[in-house]
């Protein structure tokens, strides 16, 4: 259990930087930027740009997460599950009485004398049978 729940987080983790890593990428249009003076932004990769780094660095992310996922749903799989209450339909579910300060039909309310509500009275013929 402990091996599913460090895999989970190195998952979540990858995801993130994977994230991270497809966001920082230029897109194929980026090269007509450089030709205007904005190619400034390459030279902390060197020369030759930042498009080997992070194209492998992306593919490997990728790799490690769909590895990821398939072992974290291989482990899932085998794991039986817990019966939800809602799942079976066939048996009426168990009633429970309510103390409630609202009154019924069947109880009487005087009213005190200082209370603005007047009292509820019922008799045998509001009570429907």
């Amino acid at each position: 259990m402990v091996f599913y729940e460090i895999l989970v987080i190195v998952y979540l983790i990858v995801a993130v930087m994977l994230i991270g890593f497809v966001l920082i990428q230029q897109g194929k249009g980026a090269g007509m930027g450089a030709s205007f003076g904005s190619g400034g932004s390459n030279t902390v990769f060197g020369s030759t740009g930042s498009g080997n780094f992070l194209t492998r660095t992306t593919a490997v992310l990728a790799t490690l997460f769909f590895v990821i996922s398939l072992i974290l749903g291989n482990q899932t799989a085998d794991k039986e599950k817990s019966v939800d209450e809602w799942q079976n339909l066939d048996t009426p579910a168990v009633e429970q009485t309510i103390d409630s300060d609202v009154p019924t039909a069947e109880q009487s309310v005087s009213a005190s004398p200082d209370s603005d509500v007047p009292a509820l009275e019922t008799t045998s013929e509001d009570v429907p049978n």
